[in-house]
């Protein structure tokens, strides 16, 4: 008996003392700090695309890595690279619109900005040895063509007006060239509906049946509780994060601005949204761990971007504050951020923590891993914003797991 107690004691001692590592662990760290990780961590991540092809090497140097090898010749070579760039855009686009300043990070963005112009110049010049056609081969470019759309929409105030007069151009003309693509009945459908809301809020003119026909078929999939199906079926995985929900409300802004249909879709697509990202910050374990659910996990931490995006937008329920979901996120962060996640060149290498290549789908490679950059669009909000600015605090789970007051949940 007394050996149980022995024991017993020690036991919740333990588990005492894991509450205070882990709540010393999230105080030990201030806004500040965070941000310039979050920094640091971002610009590790896509400066390889960048430097790489804003000097047009970005063929020559980017490595091609798939579930089943590298570099092996498959037909990923030929559209991993727009998926590099499309989806890095998209994820640092926010961060970007804030414009260059005489602070250390307003001068990192300052080189970045440049380096983003001259790439988006070199991706759509037909004489680059990096040019990306938008219209092929294969589908996959309509996919990387819309994360493109969305990043120019996120950085809208600052890259648009750097790109010169041809560059814009041929950004236009690529973009309509996707339009030959005919998108799958699945999220896909978000990706035509993106790249028209671009030509809409850059030229004046798009084709309103692309949108019609996304946006009805997606109401008509909602499954309820913040949740969309991926085509007519409901999947357990992170799309609705990673497409569906992020482009449905930045499709339906744009509409809205414009007076055009299905603008007032954006009230209906907002609470879904902030249910969402409610259930995702959820999800955070008290160390920084999450569930690895359905395809494209090797996307990593770019399934949060739901709950970085109502971060960015300041639409978290009351009863999330910001500093919780910058704990949580810097966690996740940091959890993942092994060194195993980068090659001895600092490309992204395929895997959830680490080097993983099996966990990797068909259709992913080296570009398609990119897309972790969604995490990062809270840097759109300056550091003094309650983000970045408010002191330190415990995330959900961390408060449920240590016996602290938790509000109950219930469906939307």
């Amino acid at each position: 008996m007394r050996k149980i107690l022995t024991l017993t004691l020690a036991a919740t001692f333990l588990t005492l003392a894991g509450t205070d590592m882990y709540a010393r662990k999230t105080r030990q760290s201030t806004g500040r700090q965070d941000r310039e990780y979050w920094v640091e961590s971002m610009i590790r991540i896509v400066d390889p695309v960048y430097v790489n092809l804003s000097g047009n090497t970005l063929r020559k140097n980017m490595p091609v890595e798939t579930w089943d090898g590298l570099n092996n010749g498959n037909s990923r070579k030929d559209v991993t690279h727009l998926e590099a760039l499309g989806r890095s855009f998209c994820g640092i686009a926010p961060w970007l619109n804030l414009g260059p300043d005489s602070t250390p990070e307003g001068k990192q963005r300052a080189r970045m900005i440049d380096l983003v112009v001259r790439s988006i110049a070199n991706a759509v010049n037909p004489e680059s040895p990096d040019y990306m056609p938008f219209d092929g081969p294969g589908a996959q470019p309509l996919v990387d063509a819309a994360f493109f759309a969305h990043g120019l929409l996120r950085s809208k105030d600052v890259i648009w007006p750097m790109l010169d007069e041809v560059t814009r151009e041929r950004v236009i003309h690529e973009l309509k060239a996707s339009r030959a693509i005919e998108p799958y009945q699945s999220n896909w459908l978000m990706f035509s509906a993106m790249i028209e809301a671009a030509l809409l809020e850059f030229t004046g003119e798009y084709d309103p049946a692309q949108i019609e026909d996304s946006f009805s078929k997606h109401e008509s999939w909602y499954k309820g509780d913040g949740w969309y199906g991926d085509g007519a079926s409901f999947h357990l995985d992170y799309y609705n994060s990673y497409v569906i929900q992020p482009m449905l409300l930045d499709v339906a802004k744009v509409l809205k601005e414009h007076g055009k249909p299905w603008g007032d879709f954006y009230e209906t697509e907002l609470p879904r949204l902030v249910r969402y990202a409610d259930q995702q910050e959820k999800l955070i374990s008290p160390e920084g761990s999450y569930p690895v659910l359905g395809r494209s996990m090797g996307y990593r931490f770019g399934c949060f971007q739901v709950l970085s995006q109502v971060s960015l937008i300041e639409a978290l329920p009351e009863w999330v504050r910001p500093a919780q979901v910058r704990c949580a996120l810097t966690s996740v962060l940091k959890r993942q951020l092994v060194p195993e996640t980068f090659d001895g060149n600092g490309w992204l290498t395929l895997g959830f923590c680490g080097h993983q290549p099996s966990i990797a789908d068909t259709y992913v490679s080296t570009g398609s891993a990119y897309l972790c950059t969604f995490i990062f669009l809270p840097l759109g909000l300056p550091d003094s914003a309650e983000f970045w600015s408010a002191p330190a605090e415990e995330w959900s789970s961390q408060k449920a797991w240590s016996g602290r007051p938790v509000k109950n949940d219930h469906a939307l």
